[in-house]
């Protein structure tokens, strides 16, 4: 069971991992190509919501097929484990980015009283900039 937030998670039935060697890897990277994986997600057949499943679909990935197939590749690591952990962190952050609501802020004139503040920070600003260097008679 992989836990998105706290209303959507994903059984283990919908995450296809898969362990991948590659044929004839010699040098150096042996130890990681032995211990690379492929993680395969369905998003038609996921038990996601609709609107996320719409929201997956729409979004501008590589990792996303037309058909709706992500599949995400992990080799960075030496050990089968980490690679996997890996791989589902990565497809927890892809589904999280698509579930995320868009804040759309509008564009919010200055009110009078902070236009006032700030002319009123700039005098005072300017006054103590002046009076700098200057040597009070008393």
């Amino acid at each position: 069971m992989l836990t998105i937030s706290n209303h959507v998670a994903l059984a283990d039935w919908e995450i296809d991992i898969s362990q991948i060697r590659a044929q004839g890897a010699g040098g150096q990277n042996v130890n990681k190509v032995a211990s690379a994986v492929h993680l395969r997600f369905d998003i038609s057949r996921s038990t996601l919501p609709p609107f996320y499943k719409e929201r997956l679909m729409a979004l501008n990935d590589q990792r996303i097929s037309k058909e709706g197939v992500v599949i995400i590749k992990a080799q960075s690591y030496r050990t089968l484990e980490l690679n996997k952990e890996d791989a589902l962190s990565r497809l927890k952050e892809l589904i999280t980015s698509a579930t995320r609501q868009q804040k759309v802020r509008r564009p919010t004139k200055p009110t009078k009283g902070s236009q006032r503040r700030r002319v009123d920070h700039k005098t005072r600003k300017g006054k103590i900039k002046s009076l700098r260097g200057k040597v009070s008679s008393s």
